[in-house]
């Protein structure tokens, strides 16, 4: 793998003892490259990437982690200044490189890897005298590989991150992040062949900036124990401890159990420290929640902070401690990924020695969403919702949007269409949404379909997710009006109408696309209803033959694209768009409407959902009376009908507020404030099984205040015109800022017998600057 001194250097290195074994199992390897200076730069800038993650620390400090996910295509790298953490006299560059095996099974699903493992480093200084001296990766850099971590699956029946650790103590690496440490037995890297890099689908050729905003890493203490199940130490020692003000220590021969509380559910990268305790075994466990007992062996959540009832479950690592630790220099253990947790549990088993615990901490990360709207109203209620929306948005940004930082972090169409749409309405940064668009237009598949979920290992289709990429798409033109990128993703848009178009039956509705999950290869779900659960999220109706939904689903994208279409000048792709829509509404309403005017969920079966008549008013298949009928009936009759849960819910509200039935909306907030009364910190991903605690398709209330409650939305592409039109329902009164892509808008409305009385103010993005 040596170059030829002919090429110009790739500043990609590798470990050069690197075998073919070495690609069956996910492996740690660590980087080292020491430097004097004589005085501190103004700036020195270094960019850094690798197959398949990294995490860079500087003299100690964890600085960066990355590359931002990318895939085969596409790779990045990441830019950063340096200064901050350098200091005059010897500093330390210190890389650990987590390299996943090619075989998309043998690691974290939503991290591509290409068949060579790397890293890439590019940076210079110039010294006093004024030299160029050089810090990118080359044969000068020392590396080896630390075989005392070992990184598991989570779950052996169904796991998505790969992220588990089983850790041991390593003499070898201790201190090695910083300029004490002797780096003089470890190997020369080597340097990865310029001409062999290109073969490569990826990097170099694609080696491309990261095009979001680097992700949070704010110092953060747990707030406190939780729980002691066993323990010699009393709380107020852990207390002081976890608060930075001392130590524990723990007899040998002894077993600890004591459960911990960030406060919230968060996420961020864990650090424990420890001196002496040889032989001691700790083990880990990170949770959303505790789990009551529901009998045969079954467990339920309720509230979350009953620890006296409940007990603790999710994902634990464990590392075997060495004991070569001291208070000066602490013996460290640093998870490579990020954890999300609310609880800690820590079950510490000690052998001879005992053991000192002086640190467990966290660094907290995510994107650096800011939010910019608040939202005040008469329903006290709405006030604990909004927080606890505003947090579950936060955990689920990272370099992309995910459903749920705890089991999959995958980045899934209809959840991160809900997501950017909560981003605009409380902070209108668009930078991850453009990401997430490009992100999906790689997927596309040559048939017109994308991906389900991606950045993604494999291939996984739920079809009617595609048409929630329209939406997206939709949503972006009016609030930003970026004619450029909606010319970009129309043809991306135009092949995803094609799959459904060459998808129609006989009868001109949408022909059977899927099925159940795992049964079928295409996931027809539609929502978590708990009367759909023994189809996995689907109408029953659509097990034998078209559903009715995958119909009203590719009307709503026909309309959204017509727009699209229009407004980037394609008129006649609009009108073609818009005929194919009506053509379809028709095939419904002669097809799927049963004697008592409602929608089907499948042609000629009488069997209907509350999705059914959401969907049929939103795209105008069913509208006025019966329209409002139906959708009330559903409202009145809930154990008739399949109801939306949260992942549905701003659909639902759509339809209720169009129908003038948007009262209603008050007791559909019961699901939150039951979310509030089990002490959720987060929306939990559906009710019936409540598996997520963090999915931030729940995070309704971030649009809903704002856009609906205060009125605040765009009428025109990139708020060119846009509208304050209050829609109060409930409410007798509220008041608020709301940030839009032009400024902020001030609104303040009260119920003044049968009228509204309206106020509100403009300010410019100019006035909102100064």
């Amino acid at each position: 793998m040596a170059r030829s001194n002919m090429l110009k250097p790739s500043h990609w290195i590798w470990i050069p003892e690197w075998m073919a074994q070495d690609e069956q199992l996910p492996s740690i390897v660590c980087f080292r490259k020491t430097f004097t200076l004589d005085r501190l730069p103004e700036r020195l800038e270094i960019r850094i990437s690798a197959d398949s993650r990294y995490k860079l620390y500087v003299n100690g400090d964890l600085v960066l982690v990355g590359p931002c996910k990318g895939d085969r295509q596409i790779w990045y790298y990441e830019t950063v200044d340096l200064t901050p953490w350098l200091t005059v006299g010897v500093n330390v560059l210190a890389v650990e490189v987590l390299r996943y095996p090619a075989a998309s099974e043998k690691g974290n699903s939503s991290v591509i890897r290409s068949d060579t493992p790397g890293f890439y480093f590019v940076g210079e200084y110039q010294t006093e005298d004024g030299k160029l001296q050089t810090l990118s990766a080359d044969e000068n850099w020392h590396c080896k590989r630390n075989c005392a971590v070992r990184i598991l699956l989570e779950n052996p029946f169904l796991s998505h991150l790969y992220i588990k650790e089983e850790a041991s103590g390593n003499a070898e690496f201790h201190s090695w992040k910083t300029a004490v440490y002797d780096d003089s037995q470890w190997t020369f890297a080597e340097d990865l062949d310029l001409v062999m890099l290109k073969r490569r689908s990826v990097s170099p050729g694609n080696l491309l900036p990261r095009p979001i905003p680097l992700v949070n890493l704010l110092p953060r203490h747990l707030c406190g124990v939780q729980a002691i199940r066993a323990s010699a130490t009393s709380e107020a020692e852990w207390n002081r401890m976890l608060s930075g003000g001392g130590s524990v220590a723990i007899p040998a021969n002894s077993k600890e159990i004591v459960e911990l509380s960030a406060g919230e559910l968060t996420t961020g990268f864990l650090k424990l420290a420890f001196s002496g305790g040889a032989g001691a075994e700790v083990r880990i466990l990170q949770a959303e929640s505790y789990y009551l007992p529901a009998g045969d062996d079954k467990w339920k959540k309720e509230n979350r902070l009953d620890s006296e009832n409940g007990q603790l479950q999710g994902m634990s690592d464990t590392y075997h401690v060495s004991g070569f630790g001291s208070a000066a220099y602490p013996e460290t253990y640093e998870p490579f990924w990020f954890r999300t947790f609310r609880f800690l549990q820590l079950e510490i088993t000690t052998q001879a020695q005992p053991l000192t615990l002086s640190d467990i901490s966290y660094l907290e990360t995510g994107y650096p969403l800011e939010i910019k709207t608040s939202v005040r109203t008469s329903d006290e209620t709405l006030a604990p919702i909004w927080d606890i929306s505003q947090r579950t948005l936060r955990r689920c940004m990272h370099e992309t949007y995910m459903d749920c930082p705890f089991y999959e972090q995958m980045q899934y169409v209809m959840d991160t269409r809900a997501q950017i749409l909560y981003t605009y309405a409380v902070s209108a940064d668009d930078r991850l949404a453009r990401k997430c668009f490009a992100d999906f237009q790689r997927s596309q598949r040559y048939d017109g379909m994308i991906a389900c979920c991606y950045p993604s290992t494999g291939f996984s289709v739920i079809p009617s997710f595609a048409i929630y990429y329209i939406l997206m798409i939709h949503d972006h033109m009016m609030y930003f009006g970026d004619k450029k990128l909606v010319r970009t993703y129309l043809p991306t848009i135009d092949a995803i109408l094609g799959y459904f178009d060459n998808h129609l039956a006989s009868n001109g509705l949408v022909d059977k696309l899927g099925g159940r999950l795992f049964v079928e290869p295409c996931w027809s779900f539609i929502d978590w209803s708990p009367t759909w659960d023994a189809s996995s999220g689907i109408p029953p109706a659509g097990l034998h033959g078209p559903s009715t939904m995958e119909s009203l689903l590719y009307i709503m994208g026909l309309d959204h694209a017509a727009e699209l279409a229009e407004f980037a000048g394609r008129n006649d792709t609009g009108a073609e768009y818009r005929a194919r829509a009506e053509q379809l509404r028709q095939a419904v309403r002669t097809c799927c409407i049963g004697k008592n005017g409602m929608l089907q969920d499948g042609p000629g079966i009488d069997e209907y959902s509350q999705h059914g008549q959401v969907f049929a008013v939103l795209t105008d298949t069913v509208s006025g009376n019966q329209a409002r009928e139906n959708l009330r009936r559903t409202m009145e009759q809930k154990d008739s009908y399949a109801q939306c849960t949260v992942a549905m819910a701003y659909y639902l509200f759509r339809a209720l507020e169009k129908c003038g039935l948007y009262d209603y909306t008050a007791q559909c907030w019961d699901v939150w404030r039951d979310m509030v009364k089990n002490n959720l910190t987060t929306c939990v991903e559906e009710p019936l099984h409540q598996r997520s605690d963090c999915h931030a398709w729940g995070a309704l209330a971030l649009y809903e205040l704002p856009a609906v409650i205060l009125g605040v939305r765009p009428t025109k592409p990139g708020f060119a015109d846009f509208e304050v039109r209050p829609v109060p329902g409930h409410l007798t009164w509220a008041e608020g800022n709301v940030i839009t892509p032009k400024g902020m808008i001030l609104v303040r409305w009260k119920r003044v017998e049968d009228t509204l009385e309206v106020d509100a103010s403009w300010q410019s993005d100019k006035e909102d600057k100064s």
